[in-house]
């Protein structure tokens, strides 16, 4: 559908331009079932995903690349398709669920690597709803009188998945990462005028819902009192999951197209959550039926995170014609939060 243009009014926000980053090869089911003991055919049947990338070797579990490693290069690719240098980045941030270590923060690694100093940097503790969290905030600087900024997201799996484990005995709540879960970091450079690619962003959801709810989904961390417990480091309620995400999927659309005055034909492309392929499959069965074209990734890329809806819209720029509107629907599961985001080419 094509709209009129935008009046470029500093009310709006602009996402300039979009840099990811996977590390490696991708991993298919054939060799990755072999590692673990566990047929291709379940995995495709429980997860549907088909490839993954790791930054660290499957067989060996030596670690090739850190997330501060993705992160930069996905900054970098994107501040260079920006045509932007360090000198016009007023803010980072950086949304993870897996920093490489708690202090510095990977923020602060990734703003050195990529040259940036004198600016603020900050750091969000999230799941894959973290990349929307960063997007609200570097919305919010930017309205608040910055030019130009750049937010990330990204995670890594290497702390947390270990294949050189007895698979056999492992519980199914916890096997199931090892083939849901890949390796990735996205980025984008965020501005007061149109730049770039030139895409408004019309609207941020950032909601937790999770009161009374128990967490779907648990990422722990060891200290060192603790570093041998035999608790799992990773595990997902996939039932919970299987019940909640489709609705609240729901909920996000309509509240993104109520708050917006939108309705379901003036969306031309729908990005929605991608917890794993068959996940996907179903909450888009759920989702109101409407002319949107879905933008999915998850499918050769893994659950990478913090860094899906970065590689979401790196793959809908291509299609995305001005005039062209898209909803982004996230749906976090370790505490439930709602998020998501609306953008329109001008």
């Amino acid at each position: 559908m094509t709209r009129g243009p935008d009046a470029g009014d500093r009310a709006t926000v602009y996402l300039a331009s979009t840099g990811t980053a996977l590390p490696g090869e991708p991993v298919d089911n054939t060799a990755l079932g072999r590692l673990l003991g566990v047929s291709e055919e379940w995995i495709d049947i429980f997860v549907g995903t088909r490839t993954r990338h790791f930054g660290w070797d499957p067989v060996t579990g030596e670690v090739r690349g850190s997330l501060a490693d993705l992160c930069a290069e996905a900054g970098a690719r994107a501040m260079d398709a920006a045509g932007l240098g360090p000198a016009d980045i007023e803010f980072v941030v950086l949304a993870t669920a897996t920093p490489d270590t708690l202090l510095p923060t990977t923020a602060c690694e990734v703003a050195d690597r990529l040259g940036l100093d004198h600016l603020p940097v900050y750091q969000i503790q999230a799941g894959c709803s973290g990349a929307v969290q960063a997007l609200d905030l570097g919305r919010t600087l930017v309205l608040g009188g910055r030019r130009a900024g750049l937010v990330l997201g990204g995670d890594v799996t290497h702390r947390f998945l270990a294949p050189r484990r007895d698979t056999a005995r492992m519980p199914t709540e916890e096997l199931v990462n090892h083939v849901l879960f890949g390796d990735g970091a996205g980025a984008a450079v965020l501005t007061d005028e149109p730049e770039g690619e030139r895409i408004a962003v019309r609207s941020v959801l950032n909601s937790w819902t999770g009161r009374g709810r128990p967490p779907g989904q648990l990422l722990d961390w060891y200290g060192t009192t603790d570093r041998d417990s035999q608790r799992p480091m990773l595990a997902e309620d996939y039932k919970a999951i299987e019940e909640h995400v489709p609705a609240l999927s729901v909920e996000i659309l309509w509240d993104l197209l109520g708050g917006l005055g939108w309705g379901l034909d003036d969306i031309d492309f729908l990005l929605p959550p991608q917890l794993s392929e068959r996940m996907t499959a179903r909450i888009v069965e759920r989702l109101p039926a409407g002319p949107a074209r879905e933008v999915s990734c998850v499918a050769e890329t893994g659950n990478t995170g913090n860094a899906l809806p970065f590689l979401q819209v790196e793959r809908l720029l291509p299609q995305f014609a001005a005039g062209n509107r898209a909803l982004a629907l996230c749906v976090e599961s370790s505490r439930w939060i709602r998020a998501g985001f609306a953008l329109e080419k001008v």
